[in-house]
């Protein structure tokens, strides 16, 4: 590694170059599993600091347990927060996830807290900073903003509502759509394979492409996240940690014991998780 040049974002380059990205989500808030499927031939991994319990120094030992491996860490803060924001860059993450932006506006502030002024308002503080090699990156403010890729998270009727100005945003280079929160959010909680939330999600997928911004999503039902492929969707995540852990478990578990109490295998048609 040459650690006076500013690492190359290769997720960003593959969504600009078309290239569909496949991701899993990380919950279990721990460097040591970030590193086991760092090595499984994921293109990203989502490191989630919204529902799961992670802060700063875990999301750091994650970006640092993951660095080796040819895989891209995004981060989910728990809430778009120009301070988390400033924090997350800092420690390292090239792309964030930047949950429940449901205006332009809103968008533009999180746009605003990736860039240094004059084009926006992050706190200059590099020479603290992993993401400049502790200002051993030349030029790195100058830089910085090349390689940062922002997603914001479309969850709610009122995103819906706002879409087509939120893809428009200059400096957002993606759209994620959270089909959980929006099938509450639309009347069909725990339900995100209702026909008319799927109906807004193929209408957003479109709306978002016709803006020419990436589109992505999260589903564990792998025929879903097929049709989101097929629809163009290009980072979708097919995949959870925890799920996968547990799921696992359980099937192995009800091979040996005939046993009423035991929990049932989960379902994944349809799940987001």
């Amino acid at each position: 590694m040459n650690i006076s040049k500013l690492p190359v974002n290769t997720f960003k380059l593959a969504l600009r170059e078309g290239r569909a990205q496949i991701g899993l989500w990380l919950g279990l808030a721990d460097p040591y599993s970030a590193e086991l499927l760092a090595t499984t031939g994921f293109d990203w991994l989502l490191i989630d600091a919204e529902h799961a319990p992670n802060d700063i120094r875990l999301v750091l030992s994650q970006l640092q347990a993951v660095a080796p491996y040819p895989v891209h860490p995004i981060v989910r803060p728990v809430q778009s927060d120009v301070a988390l924001v400033k924090q997350y860059l800092d420690v390292g993450a090239q792309t964030l996830l930047l949950p429940m932006i449901d205006t332009a506006e809103q968008a533009e502030l999180m746009v605003a807290a990736t860039r240094y002024p004059p084009h926006g308002i992050r706190g200059v503080g590099s020479a603290l900073a992993r993401a400049s090699h502790w200002n051993q990156v030349e030029n790195y403010l100058l830089q910085a903003e090349q390689e940062l890729c922002v997603l914001v998270q479309i969850e709610t009727v009122k995103a819906m509502e706002n879409l087509e100005a939120i893809a428009a945003v200059e400096g957002v280079d993606g759209v994620f759509f959270g089909p959980s929160d929006l099938s509450a959010s639309m009347g069909y909680i725990g339900n995100p394979g209702a026909p008319e939330v799927q109906k807004a999600l193929a209408e957003g997928i479109s709306l978002v492409q016709d803006a020419g911004k990436a589109v992505g999503i999260l589903s564990a039902d792998l025929q879903l996240a097929q049709k989101y492929l097929d629809l163009g969707a290009l980072f979708v995540a097919v995949g959870v940690d925890t799920s996968l852990l547990t799921r696992a478990a359980r099937e192995l578990i009800s091979r040996f014991k005939d046993d009423a109490t035991l929990p049932a295998v989960p379902p994944v048609k349809g799940s987001v998780y």
